[in-house]
C-alpha cells in the first residue's frame, strides 16, 4: 500500500509555514489520540500517519528532502514503517508540551534558588510625604553565609552533581504514550548534592541577621505607595540572587489637613461678625509657613477659598496642588442677657435684603403650600 503526501495527511499547503503544520497536527492528533478512540484500529492508523507526516514535515531539512524527493528519502532508513521508537517519543514530547506542559527539553539545574521577597509596612506624616525623607530601617532577612560563601557545602568542600537526576533537578519516567516528569527525590530538584553541609547555615548558602538599611522616600508620595529596593530581599539559596524589599508607605492622620490627590483641604470656623462684616484669618501651610484668608463680607458658611500652590507636591513632577480653606460660621452659644436682647433687636431690624437666602426660602415655603391649598380646596 502507497503512502499518502505527507502534506496531504495533515491537510496542509506545500507552501505551509511551520507553525500551520504544528497547529494541524496539534488537532488531527487530538482527534485521533488512540486514548481517545480505543479500540478504534482506523484511528490508530490514522495517528501513525499523522505522527511520521509531522516528523518529517517539522524538520527543515527533513522537509526540504522529501519535498525534493518524497518518500524515497527515507525508505532506506525508515526501520520498517511507522513504529513507536525515540522519534515518535520525539514528536509526541513536543506536541504535549504544548498542550499540557509536559514533556520537552530538560535543562540542567544549577541548584541556585532566588531568594524571597520581602514587605515592609512604614507609616510617615503628611509633612513628610511633602518634603521627602531619607529613612533607616531594620529588618530581619536572610543574608548570604559568609562562611561557605553562599555555597552551602563545608569550607574545603564543595556540591556534587546528584547522580539520580543527573543534575537536572528532575527524573522522568515513561508511561505509555507520557512522559511524566518529578522531583528528584535525592537532591529535592536541587541538582547538587552537597555531602558536607556548611555547620554555620546546614548546607543552605544563607544565615538569618538583621540588617540596616537606607529608604529615600521621594516627595510627593501618596498613602499606599510601594517602594522597591531591588536586590534587598532574602538571599537565594546556594548563591542564587537575592529577591526584593518592597517599601509600602501608608500616611499618618493629620490633625488640620485632609489630603485628596496633591490638593489639601482643611476647615476654618469663623464668627458670626466675622463672616457678616468681613475680615481675615491666618492659616498654617503644610511646608511650615502661614498664610492669611481674606473673608469677604457677607460670606456663607460652607464657602470654600483656595489658595493656589499651597497644596502637595505631584510626585516626580514640578507640578504642586493647591489648598482649600473651608469656613464654617459658627453660632454663638451661652449668650448673656443683654446679647439676646441685641440679637432679638437684629432680627426685627432684618430684611429681604439682609437675609436673602432665608426670606426666598420662606417665599417658596408659602407659595407651596398656596398651591397645595389650591390643590385640595382649602383655604
Amino acid at each position: 500500500m502507497s503512502k499518502r503526501d505527507y502534506y496531504e495527511v495533515l491537510g496542509v499547503a506545500r507552501s505551509a509555514s511551520d507553525a500551520d503544520i504544528k497547529a494541524a497536527f496539534r488537532k488531527l492528533a487530538m482527534q485521533h489520540h488512540p486514548d481517545r478512540n480505543p479500540g478504534d484500529r482506523d484511528c490508530e492508523h490514522r495517528f501513525k500517519e499523522l505522527n511520521e507526516a509531522y516528523e518529517v514535515l517539522k524538520d527543515a531539512e527533513k522537509r526540504a528532502a522529501y519535498d525534493r524527493f518524497g518518500h524515497a528519502a527515507f525508505e532506506r532508513n525508515s526501520g520498517g514503517g511507522f513504529g513507536f521508537g525515540a522519534e515518535f517519543a520525539s514528536t509526541f514530547s513536543d506536541i504535549f508540551e504544548d498542550l499540557f506542559g509536559m514533556g520537552g527539553r530538560r535543562a540542567r539545574s544549577s541548584g541556585r534558588e532566588r531568594g524571597g521577597d520581602l514587605r515592609y509596612n512604614m507609616e510617615i506624616t503628611l509633612e513628610e510625604a511633602y518634603s521627602g525623607k531619607t529613612a533607616q530601617i531594620r529588618i530581619p532577612t536572610s543574608v548570604i553565609c559568609e562562611d561557605c560563601s553562599g555555597s552551602g557545602a563545608k569550607s574545603g568542600t564543595r556540591a556534587k552533581t546528584c547522580a539520580t537526576c543527573s543534575g537536572h533537578g528532575k527524573i522522568r519516567h515513561n508511561q505509555g504514550f507520557f512522559t511524566l516528569e518529578r522531583t528528584c527525590p535525592a537532591c529535592h530538584g536541587h541538582g547538587q548534592v552537597i555531602e558536607n553541609p556548611c555547620p554555620s547555615c546546614s548546607g543552605s548558602g544563607r544565615v538569618t541577621r538583621e540588617r540596616l538599611l537606607s529608604v529615600n522616600i521621594p516627595a510627593g508620595v501618596e498613602d499606599g505607595t510601594r517602594i522597591r529596593l531591588a536586590g534587598e530581599g532574602e538571599a537565594g539559596i546556594r548563591g542564587g540572587p537575592s529577591g526584593d524589599l518592597y517599601i509600602f508607605l501608608s500616611l499618618a492622620t493629620h490633625d488640620f489637613f485632609q489630603r485628596e490627590g496633591a490638593d489639601l483641604y482643611c476647615r476654618v470656623p469663623i464668627s458670626m461678625v466675622t463672616a457678616s462684616l468681613g475680615g481675615d484669618f491666618e492659616v498654617p501651610t503644610i511646608d511650615g509657613g502661614r498664610t492669611r484668608v481674606k473673608v469677604p463680607e457677607g460670606t456663607q458658611s460652607g464657602r470654600r477659598f483656595r489658595l493656589t500652590g499651597k497644596g502637595m507636591p505631584v510626585l516626580r513632577s514640578k507640578q504642586t496642588g493647591d489648598m482649600y480653606v473651608q469656613v464654617v460660621v459658627e453660632t454663638p452659644q451661652k449668650l448673656s442677657k443683654k446679647q439676646k436682647e441685641l440679637l432679638r433687636e437684629f432680627e426685627k431690624l432684618s430684611s429681604q435684603e439682609t437675609q436673602p437666602e432665608s426670606a426666598g426660602f420662606l417665599t417658596r415655603v408659602k407659595e407651596f403650600f398656596d398651591s397645595m391649598g389650591a390643590r385640595t380646596g382649602t383655604p
